[in-house]
């Protein structure tokens, strides 16, 4: 603990030492109101970005500070009328190491044995090795009659197909109207009380149709893996407050998330998590691979229900990376998160601000314009150094230094613990997040799990295959040069 402090320490003294470092090299025009300088500095562009930001949290402290503590006092009355008369513990493994899977399931059936109402464990799963361990754990921890273990075998065909074949074995239990289902990743460990915590959430609100959970990590890798992983989770807690207040959360994580077992059940619903797909004007027509958690919020945004976010109800996730190298890793955990995103955000846009709400509509809508935004001052700074003078671009990374100083500073409000790579890491985000965007925006049937090493395979003959390739790669050249062009007319005004 003492040698964690003095790494942080020394490494925060080393940020700053940077900045004054940069401050030092700067003339003193730099600093002065209305040069030219410093108007590049702050820009119109920032200002806005940073706006954006202040309202997210904004939002989120109001929600942290106003709005939730009002609901949960509501849980609080309903006491044990808030619990549903019967829970479901669905839980989705493939490829996962035997010391992860223990932990999971351990914690899964603590916590069945603990909610203290009649619960099933359903475990979906594809390998003999794991049924063989699940059962072995289940008669060591030995628990009570109500609580029940259901095992589903499937072929190891991905994700999707597990969690189907798990919500049709609930749907022939005939589960009660109020009965919920946890959808739990067989990589995520169940801090006690979470479903005493969430589950009566969903009887207290009844237009909310699903919820999640806040997150925190282990992480199996660097340093700078490791406090990646953290910044993110950070992050997301935040903005997951900040959707929650309009009970718009974007996303139902698959880590841990709550349903109705009226919604899963639903047979437009199975069929949306696992036959997901969607109609591109220039790919063609391409099923989902990954994102199933993107495909459950669009399919209860569609039908009209509510997603809810509860802060004080955590999981642990073991974070296992793609790749030792925390370059490569980081890219191929980005072109699957940032795919699975794109690929929903056109068809959630036209939904409208009716169904989304006009905050939830800008944000899905801003999306869009960030991959580029979040390039052009780090373009601008290199041009104009190349143009006029390298000033600009000591200036600019000044500048991006103690704005991601501050941003770090905000994330103490989550409550995670921040590091000092955590300024480094928002901006590496920012640029090389919004290089992957723009590279996946405009290949978006490419898609890929990280863990099974699968990718979709669509069957194409060979012209389709040239022509998406070759299109796609038109698309990009063109959309940057587009781009490029933007700078440099910027800096000739």
């Amino acid at each position: 603990m003492v040698g964690s402090f003095l790494i942080d320490l020394g490494g925060w003294l080393l940020y700053v030492s940077a900045l004054i470092g940069l401050v030092l090299l700067l003339p003193p025009q730099a600093f002065e109101p209305g040069t030219r300088i410093f108007v590049f500095a702050l820009g119109v562009l920032g200002m806005w970005r940073y706006s954006l930001r202040a309202v997210h949290f904004i939002r989120s402290m109001i929600f942290l500070h106003w709005s939730f503590p009002w609901a949960r006092r509501r849980v609080r009355k309903a006491g044990d009328l808030g619990m549903p008369p019967h829970v479901y513990l669905l839980v989705t493994s493939f490829r996962i190491d035997t010391l992860t899977t223990t932990k999971v399931y351990q914690s899964t059936f603590e916590e069945a044995i603990e909610c203290g109402v009649p619960t099933t464990v359903v475990a979906s799963i594809v390998e003999m090795g794991d049924q063989r361990l699940i059962l072995a754990l289940w008669e060591y921890m030995d628990p009570p009659e109500r609580v029940r273990l259901k095992i589903v075998r499937i072929p190891g065909t991905g994700k999707r197909d597990a969690l189907a074949q798990g919500f049709r074995a609930i749907s022939r239990d005939m589960p009660e109207p109020n009965a919920v289902v946890a959808v739990i990743d067989g990589d995520t460990v169940l801090e006690k009380g979470v479903i005493a915590r969430t589950a009566p959430f969903l009887t207290t609100m009844p237009s909310v149709g699903a919820l999640t959970t806040n997150e925190f990590c282990e992480v199996a890798g660097s340093y700078a893996m490791s406090e990646w992983h953290k910044l993110r989770f950070a992050q997301r807690h935040l903005n997951m407050c900040s959707m929650a207040l309009g009970r718009r959360v974007l996303t139902l994580t698959g880590r841990m998330s709550l349903f109705r077992a009226s919604i899963v059940i639903d047979p437009e619903f199975i069929d949306d998590v696992q036959n997901d797909s969607v109609e591109h004007w220039r790919l063609g027509r391409f099923k989902f691979l990954t994102g199933d958690d993107k495909s459950t919020w669009y399919s209860l945004m569609r039908m009209g229900w509510d997603t809810y976010y509860v802060p004080d109800a955590s999981v642990r996730t073991l974070e296992t990376p793609p790749d030792p190298k925390f370059l490569k890793a980081s890219r191929k955990l980005m072109f699957r998160w940032y795919g699975n995103s794109l690929r929903q955000n056109s068809r959630a846009l036209k939904l409208g601000p009716g169904k989304l709400g006009w905050f939830t509509y800008y944000v899905l809508l801003d999306q869009r314009v960030l991959m580029w935004t979040g390039l052009l001052g780090l373009a601008m700074a290199i041009v104009a150094s190349i143009k006029f003078s390298p000033v600009y671009l000591l200036t600019f990374l000044l500048w991006v230094g103690i704005t991601r100083l501050i941003m770090s500073m905000m994330l103490l409000a989550s409550g995670h613990r921040i590091g000092p790579a955590f300024p480094v890491l928002l901006y590496y985000n920012q640029v090389i997040g919004s290089v992957m965007k723009i590279f996946v925006f405009f290949r978006l049937d490419q898609q890929s799990w990280t863990r099974q090493n699968t990718t979709l395979d669509r069957n194409l003959g060979a012209f389709e295959r040239r022509f998406n390739h070759w299109s796609s790669w038109a698309m990009t050249f063109t959309a940057t040069s587009v781009f490029a062009a933007i700078v440099m007319c910027l800096l000739s005004l």
